[in-house]
């Protein structure tokens, strides 16, 4: 007679980071705070220029610069969030690739749960704007894919400043989150929001990205042949008429993220030594810790200069909560974001083994989905690319996409502070120590 099954454990959620992910939440949680604040003085700034000053705003703004044989005759504006934003785009895919290989989406079993709710995170945002934008006059559907997007350094930044008592392995939840949401903006973008291709300059693109992938990992490390390499793989890619940002996410995808890849020559010797302390040695974290301080600190404050530059009249606000593409914004990052990341995440638990970690409960999830109603520098972008720089609908956009921000960063912001102040009275009652301990304060190794 064989011996009966024992009982499946249930799969905690949220309750484990493997170390490639602690490590990378602790890198996130220690510089994404200065550079959301930056990004908030960025979009202020543009503000005050464009109520101020606006034919100067608009001068500087609509300067061209570049060379029109080559098709690079852009304005500031134009560079900013085909140019700039290349290098934000560059430091996401590098996340990416890191979360991919020594994070939590190397396993399916927790992958899964910020997979599924950024999913759901998406969806119900473009539901209720597309509900908004097919049933009144007026409405645009074209827009549809503005409210999906989770911008990563407010988020983060947010939670950084008011979260301590949270968990981490929330914070966990928040970045991982992010990462895929990301990956899925990314991906839309590069479908929806792409008309006409060029495909022999799309195989240009690719094949220098093919390049530069392959100089890596024969340990190739020089910047003057690497920096040129990827200018052309993202003039190829602009002029082939996709969104040259996407070629950031190639090269960030193509720099290895494998324990001891900094230098092949160690590559075994990290592998054997995997103690799950200090670096994973890898080119993608050292390249992480070169560009993050370029895309945090200039990059997109300074998209956020030239994205966010909106007059504020009682016409425009009229209009924008008027216009169903305002309302469908607004709605969509307020309401859509958290109730699809809730309800995605209160289905894995009900149709599956998974089950959320002892000591978290839904208030958490909850406050992580306000949070990812912020959705500044994707959102802003998307909506450009949908509607024109300068339309009506864009500047609707500008305008209830700030205020979606500001009202989910302050309703996540409460709800996460008064859990975080739950969580360590619990953790003192019981006298177990803190659960979300401080990011390390050091200097970025590499």
């Amino acid at each position: 007679m064989s011996a009966p099954d024992k009982p499946r454990t249930p799969r905690l959620l949220l309750a484990s980071l493997s170390p490639g992910s602690r490590r990378n939440l602790n890198d996130t949680l220690r510089d994404e705070r200065t550079g959301g604040i930056l990004l908030l003085v960025g979009a202020v700034a543009a503000l005050l220029w464009a109520n101020v000053w606006p034919d100067s705003y608009d001068a500087v703004s609509g300067t061209v610069v570049g060379p029109a044989a080559l098709h690079l005759d852009l304005d500031l504006a134009h560079w900013a969030s085909d140019g700039l934003l290349a290098i934000f785009f560059f430091v996401v895919g590098l996340e990416l690739k890191r979360e991919m290989v020594v994070g939590e989406l190397r396993h399916v079993a927790t992958a899964a749960l910020p997979a599924a709710a950024a999913v759901g995170g998406m969806v119900v945002p473009a539901g209720i704007y597309l509900a908004f934008n097919t049933t009144m006059a007026g409405g645009a559907p074209q827009g549809w894919a503005v409210p999906t997007a989770t911008d990563i350094a407010f988020a983060v930044g947010v939670l950084a400043l008011v979260g301590r008592g949270v968990p981490v392995a929330l914070r966990a939840f928040l970045l991982t989150l992010a990462v895929v949401d990301d990956l899925l903006a990314i991906v839309i973008i590069a479908v929806a929001y792409t008309d006409d291709v060029a495909l022999l300059l799309l195989a240009g693109s690719l094949a220098a990205v093919a390049v530069f992938a392959v100089l890596l990992r024969r340990g190739v490390r020089s910047p003057w042949l690497l920096v040129p390499l990827a200018l052309v793989a993202w003039g190829l890619l602009h002029a082939a008429g996709v969104h040259a940002t996407i070629a950031g996410v190639l090269l960030g995808f193509a720099v290895p993220a494998s324990p001891g890849s900094v230098d092949p020559r160690r590559a075994a010797a990290a592998e054997a030594d995997d103690d799950g302390e200090g670096d994973d040695h890898s080119l993608a974290e050292r390249y992480e810790h070169l560009w993050r301080p370029v895309s945090a600190g200039f990059a997109v404050p300074v998209f956020a200069l030239f994205a966010a530059g909106v007059t504020i009249d009682p016409a425009t606000l009229g209009g924008t909560f008027s216009d169903p593409v305002g309302l469908g914004v607004l709605a969509g990052l307020v309401l859509g974001k958290p109730v699809g990341i809730v309800v995605a995440t209160w289905l894995l638990t009900r149709f599956t083994r998974a089950r959320l970690a002892p000591g978290l409960g839904w208030w958490d999830v909850t406050g992580v989905g306000l949070l990812a109603g912020i959705g500044f520098t994707v959102s802003l972008l998307v909506g450009r690319l949908a509607f024109g720089t300068g339309t009506p609908h864009d500047d609707h956009v500008v305008v209830a996409v700030l205020t979606a921000s500001l009202l989910a960063a302050a309703g996540g912001g409460v709800v996460l502070s008064w859990r975080g102040r739950v969580h360590t009275a619990l953790a003192a009652a019981t006298g177990e120590p803190e659960v979300a301990p401080a990011a390390p304060d050091h200097p970025a190794k590499g």
